[in-house]
């Protein structure tokens, strides 16, 4: 599995409707067909730039999926953000390749 990772600071100024924005923007990433889910989360440390920082993750089927998402979706879906927020809001995107995964077992 492949985790499309977004991390986005938003300025404090239109922060409230960015996160507005955010949680009906997430589902429009996962009607692509291209992920089987997403994990929205607050970054719980202070920025030197300001603002507040949140990490979407985006769980990929596989690296075709993913490679598919970026030719047929990512353009438009970025765009619309881009358009919304401009200057106010500062993305970047990195990809992870999940190895394996741990859970506790109780007994």
């Amino acid at each position: 599995m492949i985790i499309y990772n977004v991390t986005v600071n938003i300025e404090d100024s239109v922060h409230d409707e960015w996160l507005i924005w955010i949680k009906q923007h997430i589902p429009k990433v996962l009607a692509t067909g291209k992920f089987d889910g997403a994990t929205f989360s607050k970054v719980l440390v202070e920025e030197d730039m300001g603002g507040q920082t949140y990490s979407i993750q985006y769980r990929s089927y596989s690296r075709v999926a993913l490679d598919k998402y970026y030719k047929e979706d990512a353009d438009v879906l970025r765009q619309e953000g881009l358009k919304k927020f401009a200057d106010k809001m500062l993305a970047f995107r990195t990809e992870l390749e999940v190895i394996d995964t741990y859970a506790v077992n109780f007994k």
